[in-house]
Parts: structure tokens; sequence; C-alpha cells
């Protein structure tokens, strides 16, 4: 029972159903052909041979179909992590080249090391630093370098491969007259063909019948032999068992890049699997157990020479409308990859690469994000502004100082949010005992002599000025008439050292002005902390209220002071929470 706990497969499959069967068939299959294809494409966008595409998409699934928590998430090459393979280990290594090969193996094992140690011990919330608008933003960024590196073989003008769009579009137009029109031609028809087929139904595999026909047109025309570029040789067979080269000086180099990935992979791969199980009743998706399944297929799969996998979403999405029930499906897909390995890679000689630019200028199109900056314009700039910083600096300066300028950028804006949170005034509603901001409701009851303020955040060291200063000019602003200071601390959860010497400075400045300062909603912890840290002598028990009515009511009788042998303990268990 323990061990089942801890492999998934253990569980789905001693309760499989035969009536499952015919849905996890069909859905394999699917997959198997549409993952072929992309994983030619997506070796491409890496900068690597086509083959190790192939093998990115068979082992990695493999692992994941044992270990994973979801029944319906591919595992395979994705565009983005494609992308990011190639602009990391091209600052290292000639794209290519011997040592890009080695380097890109051994970043696949270090990405699942670092995803394993990350499910190992609990660290799932690391991804939550990559907000959404940070994740739109590089994503749309990198859909662009990603389109735009592939209009070379799309038109059949030479291009220079390049992160920056700049770059990339003063040598498009310096080229523009080189363009070659066949591979226009079949790259543009290709184009609209996969648009048309999608349009039609995602189950279709429109990427495989767009290569079947453009491999057939080129053999029956032969037209290689009127410039057409075509994919060429492709090695036959089973990827071999080969130790990844751990060299310390390499580990080095690009751990960083491994660390960055690991959690990009994670972060693609959570996201789809939770939307999908979302649709379904009888599953749960682990995070933690994802890291270790993401994990252990790519440290499993670099010692069959993959780079690093992931999810897709697109598959994924087929995956599930094609009716997969468990990950069998994705054990069927494998097999499919693994007979294409097998026998039919000599077909794919005759492949144009202008249909592989096709395919991938329309898996980028679909990572573009139009939705989220229209939604943001309407409701909050500041993400807008942190969407539309990571994605200039993504396509402009490059994709790792994307992702982490975003990251910096989300966090320093979430600190200056946190300095200055909102506070309000409240006033009594009428004929109830609800206080609301003054601001909002204009038919609230409002009095002279006392003041009641809300303060909308956590109280902690970044804020405790503002919180101060606030104080003091609302004071400021009711005058001399001001008797009863009023702090509803409802959104307090935990005070650090720095709020609880704001607190006494702030009981000090109105006591000393003649106000009366009382707390109202104080949680238990709260109250724990101002009594070790003996603030709560200075504030006293009968200055602490359930509610903003009982401090006012209290006020009015002139009754602070509790009963005689009315002890804090007393109080705590009237008003736990």
């Amino acid at each position: 029972m323990h061990i089942k706990k801890h492999i998934p497969i253990l569980q789905w499959l001693p309760n499989y159903k035969r009536d499952w069967l015919k849905n996890d068939l069909f859905a394999g299959l699917t997959i198997g052909v549409i993952l072929i294809p992309q994983g030619i494409a997506y070796a491409i966008i890496a900068g690597l041979p086509p083959i190790y595409g192939l093998y990115t998409a068979m082992i990695p699934q493999i692992v994941y179909a044992i270990l994973g928590t979801s029944r319906q998430l591919a595992i395979g090459p994705a565009a983005m992590d494609s992308l990011i393979v190639a602009s990391g280990i091209g600052l290292l290594a000639s794209i290519g080249s011997e040592h890009f090969l080695v380097l890109a193996v051994l970043l696949a094992f270090l990405v699942g090391f670092f995803q394993v140690l990350f499910g190992l011990f609990r660290m799932g919330f690391l991804v939550n630093f990559l907000s959404k608008p940070v994740i739109s933003g590089f994503t749309s960024g990198s859909a662009i370098i990603i389109g735009m590196n592939q209009i070379g073989n799309l038109l059949g003008i030479k291009l220079e491969r390049s992160n920056q769009m700049h770059s990339l579009l003063l040598e498009m137009i310096q080229s523009i007259s080189d363009l070659h029109w066949p591979t226009a031609l079949i790259g543009i028809l290709s184009v609209i063909l996969i648009f048309s087929f999608k349009k039609l139904s995602k189950k279709i595999p429109a990427a495989l019948i767009v290569v079947v026909l453009g491999i057939l047109v080129v053999y029956i025309f032969q037209l290689d032999l009127k410039g057409i570029m075509i994919l060429g040789e492709i090695p036959k067979g089973l990827p071999e068992f080969v130790i990844p080269k751990f060299d310390r000086a390499l580990i080095e180099e690009i751990s960083g890049l491994a660390l960055t990935l690991g959690l990009i992979g994670f972060m693609e791969a959570i996201s789809i699997a939770k939307s999908i199980e979302a649709k379904h009743n009888n599953y749960r998706v682990d995070a933690n157990k994802e890291l270790i399944a993401l994990g252990f297929g790519n440290m499993v799969g670099s010692f069959f020479q993959t780079y690093p996998a992931t999810a897709g979403f697109a598959r994924t999405a087929v995956n599930d409308q094609s009716g997969a029930k468990t990950p069998l499906s994705s054990l069927i897909a494998a097999l499919i990859i693994a007979l294409s390995l097998l026998f039919l890679t000599p077909a794919f000689f005759f492949l144009p690469k202008a249909v592989l630019a096709a395919i991938i200028v329309v898996a980028a199109f679909g990572l573009l994000d139009f939705s989220l900056p229209k939604n943001l314009l309407s409701y909050n700039r500041r993400d807008l502004i942190i969407l539309n910083s990571t994605l200039l600096i993504t396509i402009f300066i490059g994709i790792k100082e994307g992702i982490l300028f975003g990251i910096i950028l989300s966090l320093v804006m979430l600190i200056y949010k946190s300095t200055k949170p909102h506070m309000a005034i409240l006033g009594n509603v009428p004929g109830t005992h609800f206080y609301r901001n003054i601001n909002r409701f204009s038919e609230v009851i409002i009095q002279d002599e006392i003041l009641i303020v809300r303060f909308d955040a956590q109280l902690y060291f970044a804020n405790t000025q503002f919180f101060k200063d606030k104080l003091k000019e609302f004071a400021l602003d009711k005058g001399s008439e001001l008797k009863l200071l009023v702090i509803d601390g409802e959104s307090l959860n935990a005070l650090d050292s720095s709020a609880i010497y704001a607190l006494e400075e702030v009981h000090d400045y109105f006591s000393s002005k003649g106000i009366t300062i009382v707390f109202t909603g104080l949680k238990g912890p709260v109250r724990d902390t101002l009594v070790k840290s003996k603030l709560m002598k200075k504030i006293r028990y009968d200055h602490c209220f359930m509610s903003t009515q009982e401090a006012v009511d209290c006020y009015k009788e002139n009754c602070f002071e509790l009963p005689k042998g009315y002890s804090y303990q007393e109080y705590t268990k009237q008003s736990n929470r």
C-alpha cells in the first residue's frame, strides 16, 4: 500500500477497465502521430538533430506514464523550452556542434535532478514566483522569437539564428530580395492548411497530414533538385544507452539554466494538468509528485540522448478530447514513436524544411496570449506593466533576461504595493452594526469624536511607517474633537517586531494627545504576540473588542475598565478565533 502511494501506475493499472482500452488506443495513436512531426520540428528550434526530438517525445513520456498523477498529460518536447535550450546553450557552444549536444543532454539530467529535488522537499510553491503576467509576457515574447527564427526556412531566405527581434527584422529586410518563391509557396500553403485543419477539428493530426503531403510533393516533382531545402537523412533505430558527461565545469556552466528551465517546465506541466483535472473527478493531481515524475522523466531520458521535456497544452487537450482514460495512451504514443524510429525515419528524407517551419510558426502563434493584456488594461495596470516589460525584454534583449527581469519586477511591485496598502476610514451603516468605507458608502454615519480605521494588509516592517503616517494624517483631518481611535485588526494574521514597535509608538502618540486607542477583531496569534511582547499591558485587555460596534458602544457607555478579577485568559475564551 505504501509503494502504491508513490507509484501512481500501481493505483490505476490494477483497476483498469476493458472498456477504456478503445479510448486509450485511439488517443495514443493520435498523440503518437502528432508527436512525430512536433518532435522533429522542436528539435530544430533547440538547435539539435531531428532524431533528438523523437527520443525526447518517447522516453520521458514512458517514465511519466509510470510516475505521473495526471491521466491525460502528454509529455515531450515543447516549443518554448526548446528555444530556451537553444538560447542558453548557444552562449556556451556552437549550435549543432558535438559540445552543444553534450550540454543539451547534460541539461536534461540537471533539469530533472532539480525537479526531483524540489518534489522530494515539497518545494512546488517556488513556481508561484512565476506570476501570470510574467509567464504571459515571457511566453508571448518567446513565441515571437520562435516564429521569427523560422521565417528563413519558411520563405527560403538565409537568416542567422538570433534571440533579439530587432536583429532578426534587420536581417530579414536585408535578405528579402533572396526570397525563394517555391519554398515560400510551400511554407505559406502549409501554414494555411494547418490552420484550416485545426479549425475543422483539433483531433485531426494537421501537422502529420501536411508533413505527408510535403514529402509526396517534393518526392514526386523532385523539388529538392530545384532549390527546396529538405530534412535529409535521419538515423534509424532506438536510442542507445549513453551516460551523460558529468563534468564539474560543465555542470557549473549550465546549472542556472537548468534551474530556470526546471521551474518553467514544471509551471507549464502543472498548469496544464490542473486545467485538465478540473474536467475529471476520478483522480487528483499532486504538484510535488508531478515534479518527481517530470524530473525522473528528464533524468532517465538523458541516458537515452534526450533534451529537457515537459507537457504540451495542445497535445494534452487532443489526448483528453480523444477520450484518453489512463496514461496507457501515453505508453501507446511512445510505442508509435518507437516504431517510427525503427521503420519510418527514411520516409522523412524528403520532408521540406518549409513544412517544419510552418508547423513551428503555427505552434508559436498558439503561444501568443492576447486576452490577458486586454483584461489587465481594464482592471490592473500594474500587472500590465509587468507583462509588457517582460515581453519587451524577452524579444529585444534575451530569453533568460526576460524571465529574470519579470520575476524581479514582480517582486519589486509586490514589495512596493505592500509598503502602501489600502487603508479606509469607516462609518456606521444606518440601522445596522456594520461599518463600511466612507469613500464608497455615502450614507454612512460619521461621528466627529470617533475615528475608525481599517488596515487592509499584513502589518510588517515594510509598511509600518506608512501605517503610522496615515493614522496621524486621518487624525489631523478629524481635528481637536477626536476622542477615540478604533483600529480594525481583522486583516492582521501575525506581527513582526517592527509592527510591535509601530503599535507601541502609535499608542503612545495618541495617548499623549488624550485620545483613547482601541482594537477590534484581533486574531488569536496576534493577541498572543501582544501578550508575549508585553505590549498588551500598555494597550490593556479592556481596549480589545470582538467588533467595532462593541468598541463604539463601550466608548459611549464609558466602560473601558475590566470587571474585577476578569483576566486576559477569560477574555480570550470569549473572543478566541
